[in-house]
């Protein structure tokens, strides 16, 4: 695995952390619910961008998206 997979897996693994605990939930069951409803597809479509915002921005970005492909977590 190269440094910049190794950094993006790394980002990707702290960001579901930090939506697990905004919802008060599991980190098993955030990332099921973001590959659900397509807010792991966006992450990895947007990551350059995405990894620029403070995780806070980041977690809101993944909340709308799930919510506009029929997420239901607000």
């Amino acid at each position: 695995m190269s440094r910049e997979e190794g950094n993006r897996l790394r980002y990707m693994i702290a960001l579901i952390a930090e939506f697990a605990n905004k919802f008060g939930i599991g980190e098993k069951q955030a990332y099921n619910y973001l590959v659900r409803f397509k807010g792991m597809e966006h992450l990895s479509s947007y990551y350059d961008v995405i990894h620029t915002q403070s995780f806070d921005d980041a977690v809101e970005t993944m909340i709308q998206v799930c919510g506009h492909n029929g997420g239901g977590l607000r």
